[in-house]
């Protein structure tokens, strides 16, 4: 199994985070809050309230720990179009077929799933804390409950237990399966479409594929990604939600099907330079080391 491909996916996740976190926390926040009108006007009351620094927290954690899981997405999906293809190394002249790759898109998104949902439950709740944290603050002041990402996890092990940690998994499970298989796989489609037979894409071709495979992949997990996020949240002071279907039926009755696509545009504003920053460098890197 090659290592070149985590420490390329390592590297180009943290180069990722640091330049779509800032919306991320806005989508959370329109995915869980109600407070918000929409993007501008939850972007306005985030930097009136919290300043510029409101729109980087949780980033710490993500930076060294879902750079982890970038890693481990990118080297489990290269590693397994390997052994699919059975090829020493994924080859431009030798492309390959387009089940192969979503086949392997689906296999990694589902194994890095048991490093990423504590990961993510801990980004989502740092992301929806508005207020700072203070020592005098009561317990159930659910704005100011967490010193930060060691303190969240400590106090979730505390009150929910190591299941607390997973809370949500199985719909992060169910978002990641099928839209990480589509995401590498439009990625390689659109590089195969607007590259010659047999040449290695350009830069501006993997920029351009990268952000469509990001943004294609978000469009289609945006509706899991609202329930993962709920239930996520869920748990804090009381247990709204039985299981996916419960708070499925339970956001939908109570906002309509449109609260499915909540945070659908900020995550396809992230998703585009997000991943196009990540798929040029990951690309690159993997030229570099070989």
């Amino acid at each position: 199994m090659s290592s070149s491909e985590f420490v390329a996916g390592w590297i180009s996740g943290a180069l990722g985070i640091l330049v779509g976190h800032p919306i991320d926390t806005v989508k959370v926040r329109l995915q869980t809050q109600s407070r918000y009108r929409g993007i501008l006007d939850c972007i306005v009351k985030t930097y009136k309230k919290e300043t510029i620094l409101g729109f980087f927290k949780g980033m710490s954690f993500p930076v060294g720990s879902v750079a982890v899981s970038n890693s481990l997405m990118f080297g489990l999906y290269s590693n397994a179009l390997v052994y699919i293809t059975g090829t020493e190394c994924k080859d431009w002249k030798n492309p390959p077929q387009n089940h192969h790759v979503f086949l392997a898109g689906c296999f990694s998104g589902g194994l890095q799933v048991y490093f990423t949902a504590p990961v993510d439950l801990i980004k989502v709740r740092l992301q929806n804390q508005t207020e700072s944290f203070k020592r005098q603050a009561k317990p159930d002041n659910l704005q100011a409950r967490y010193r930060g990402p060691i303190h969240c996890a400590v106090s979730i092990l505390k009150t929910e237990g190591i299941t607390g940690l997973y809370r949500g998994s199985t719909a992060l499970l169910l978002r990641d399966v099928p839209t990480i298989g589509l995401y590498f796989l439009t990625y390689e489609v659109l590089c195969k479409w607007m590259t010659s037979n047999g040449k290695t894409p350009d830069p501006w071709t993997m920029l351009f594929a990268g952000g469509c495979a990001g943004t294609v992949g978000w469009a289609a997990a945006n509706p899991m990604d609202v329930i993962k996020s709920r239930l996520q949240m869920d748990g804090i002071q009381s247990v709204q939600y039985r299981g996916i279907l419960d708070c499925i039926s339970k956001s939908i009755r109570q906002e309509g099907f449109r609260v499915l696509c909540k945070g659908l545009t900020a995550n396809s504003i992230r998703a585009f330079p997000v991943n196009a920053v990540t798929f040029l460098s990951y690309e690159k890197l993997l030229e570099t080391f070989r």
